[in-house]
Parts: structure tokens; C-alpha cells; sequence
């Protein structure tokens, strides 16, 4: 008998693939693929997309990251984040060595697109206690409803 061995780094990217097969086939009609997608060469930040009538809101959750090293780029039809968690400095005097730690360092990165065109000038962006709020109202299609055309002699 043979085994499947995967190596730790890519592990995780499989199981990921895995579980989203598995979600594509039962959900694709509620939870669209297109919604989501997490750049696997940066780590994964938890992310709640709300989807309202006028507007979607999303909260990311961004513990122990300044504003200052949040990045957002924001389009028509897609938001990205990327945030920097750098490792904390050492003081110099004291020397210490780790016993467990379970802290994430380095580049997050996180793209979520919508199937609604959002309005890039009236988005706004707030942090409070280590998330990140954001409002994307949706742009407004043009009046759909008909109106009657009188015609001048």
C-alpha cells in the first residue's frame, strides 16, 4: 500500500483547493467562486462579506496591524487588501529565546470581488480594535422605471 505524503507548505494550498471543490459543487449557486479569492503566496486574513440593497460591508479581521501598513486598492468591481505584520524588535540588552509562538508575521493579502459594480468614490474605511471596516455602496443603475414622452406640435 502506498501513502500520499504532502509536504507541510503545500499541504494547507491542497486542503484548501479540496474544500473549495467541495463547496463549488454544493454551493455554487449561493456563494458564487468569483466572490472570493485569497493570494496563497501571502497569508489569509478572515474576512464577513455583507451584501445589502445599496451597498456590501466587509469586515477583515487585522489583530496587531497599525493602519499605517494597510494597503487598500479598491475597483469598480473588486476590493484588495494587503497588510505587513512585522516581528517585534528586540531590545538589546535582553536575551531571550522562544519556548512556543504562535504569532503570524509577514504579508497578508486578501482580494474579494463583487457581482455588482461598487461605487469607488463614496467607499469608506474605518479600523477599530483590530478590524477593519469597510463600505462599499453599490453603483446606483440608471432610473429603469419609464416615462411618458409627450409629443409637441
Amino acid at each position: 500500500m502506498k501513502y500520499l505524503i504532502k509536504k507541510p507548505d503545500t499541504f494547507f494550498n491542497t486542503l484548501n483547493e479540496d474544500i473549495n471543490a467541495i463547496l463549488q459543487k454544493s454551493f455554487d449557486n449561493i456563494f458564487p467562486e468569483y466572490i472570493f479569492h485569497q493570494e496563497l503566496n501571502g497569508m489569509a486574513m478572515p474576512v464577513d462579506v455583507k451584501e445589502y440593497d445599496n451597498e456590501y460591508k466587509v469586515k477583515v479581521e487585522l489583530p496587531g496591524i497599525n493602519k499605517e501598513d494597510i494597503n487598500v486598492d479598491i475597483n469598480k468591481s473588486f476590493i484588495k487588501i494587503e497588510a505587513k505584520r512585522e516581528t517585534e524588535k528586540e531590545e538589546e540588552n535582553k536575551r531571550h529565546k522562544y519556548h512556543k509562538t504562535e504569532f503570524r508575521y509577514g504579508n497578508y493579502s486578501r482580494t474579494i470581488y463583487f457581482p455588482y459594480e461598487i461605487n469607488t468614490e463614496k467607499t469608506i474605511a474605518e479600523l477599530k480594535k483590530g478590524i477593519l471596516c469597510i463600505t462599499l455602496p453599490k453603483l446606483q443603475e440608471e432610473n429603469k422605471k419609464t416615462n411618458k414622452l409627450e409629443i409637441k406640435d
